[in-house]
């Protein structure tokens, strides 16, 4: 039985990155709807063909993009943040990693969220920070509060997210003035707030 990694060729990911970019660059100049295949794959430098050997369409590269997008900051949020100085500081350490992961890739998630608003990608991240809102809030140290409160659960989830990927935009729109960790901590302080 031979032991077989999966590894993607690098000159699909190359090609892929090609066309991601070029996308991205499309995005910042025209309206999603008057982007074609052909300008994609022009703006790439590859021929349309070699778009079709990766994708159906455009809607399909889309949602692998958004796939790609996911994954990447699930592995960022999966790995054990051990940033015990974000911990003392009172900042929601897995809230830094997202933020400085979406800071180190600006050009991407400022269009994709910030200018464009593609939906697919903005409601696979609402629903990843529902998830992660979810986790916070299923404590039971959480639980009491809200009940003490007279906060159903669900609202508190959707105010949370909603609250979050706002900021995540408004960040973004504004060439994000503050660094990761301090808006991290402001959201935290605020979260306490409420």
């Amino acid at each position: 039985m031979e032991n077989k990694t999966s590894r993607t060729d690098p000159r699909i990911l190359r090609t892929r990155q090609l066309l991601k970019d070029a996308f991205v660059e499309l995005l910042q100049e025209m309206e999603i709807e008057k982007i074609s295949v052909n300008r994609i794959a022009e703006r790439a430098t590859i021929n349309r063909v070699t778009f079709y050997l990766h994708y159906r369409d455009i809607p399909d590269m889309l949602e692998k993009m958004a796939d790609d997008m996911i994954e990447d900051i699930r592995k960022i949020l999966d790995k054990d943040s051990g940033n015990q100085y974000v911990a003392e500081e009172g900042a929601w350490p897995l809230l830094v990693d997202l933020l400085e992961h979406i800071a180190e890739h600006a050009k991407f998630y400022k269009i994709i969220l910030a200018s464009r608003r593609t939906p697919i990608f903005t409601d696979r991240l609402l629903k990843l920070l529902s998830e992660l809102i979810t986790a916070r809030l299923d404590s039971a140290e959480s639980e009491a509060i809200l009940a003490d409160a007279g906060i159903q659960k669900d609202i508190a989830l959707w105010y949370g997210s909603a609250a979050l990927i706002g900021t995540i935009v408004a960040w973004l729109r504004k060439d994000m003035p503050y660094t990761p960790l301090y808006l991290a901590k402001q959201f935290t302080l605020m979260r306490s707030l409420s």
